[in-house]
């Protein structure tokens, strides 16, 4: 912890303690850099083997070409299930390129 102008801000080293600290609890997932051909069968394949998903996969796409952005969400049943899926997805390939998985934020 550090203390500015009467403030305290907690500094955490470690990207895992940081994003657990910062989510407040989530089993909603968000998954970049995805290729441009990943459509959410790909995306859901990938990810239900880590545990019951209860919301549609979703790749986000562009609103007038229909092209994927190169990114999407998944959400599990459990935070358990999710967070087993943060820790052996992230950085792994998925059709030819690195993802990287987070913890979603509460407005996506």
């Amino acid at each position: 912890m550090q203390a500015i102008n009467g403030m305290i801000r907690v500094l955490h080293k470690k990207p895992l303690a940081r994003s657990l600290w910062a989510r407040n609890s989530c089993s909603k997932l968000f998954v970049g850099g995805l290729s441009y051909d990943t459509n959410e069968t790909v995306l859901k394949n990938a990810f239900e083997k880590y545990g019951e998903i209860i919301e549609a996969v979703r790749v986000i796409a562009h609103h007038v070409s229909g092209k994927s952005r190169g990114f999407g969400f998944v959400r599990f049943t459990s935070e358990a299930s999710a967070n087993v899926a943060f820790k052996e997805m992230h950085s792994k390939v998925l059709d030819g390129r690195n993802i990287r998985v987070e913890f979603a934020r509460k407005n996506s």
